[in-house]
């Protein structure tokens, strides 16, 4: 099971594949749970830790398609 904190941490460096792999090994759920856990993570951490992203929201997910 991969660490919540390692999860966040792709999240926080727009690395959205593996953030979306480790929900799915963290919940064992499809792709359409692990989507809606990724944006209520991604969420929470821009409130949270807003500075701590490595791309402006503007351009976050800018060519991904899910």
């Amino acid at each position: 099971m991969e660490d919540r904190t390692a999860i966040d941490e792709h999240i926080l460096a727009a690395r959205i594949i593996p953030a979306l792999q480790g929900i799915r090994a963290e919940l064992g759920c499809g792709l359409r749970e692990s989507l809606e856990e990724f944006q209520r993570r991604y969420d929470r951490l821009r409130t949270e830790r807003p500075g701590d992203f490595t791309l402006p929201s503007e351009e976050y997910g800018r060519n991904f398609y899910s």
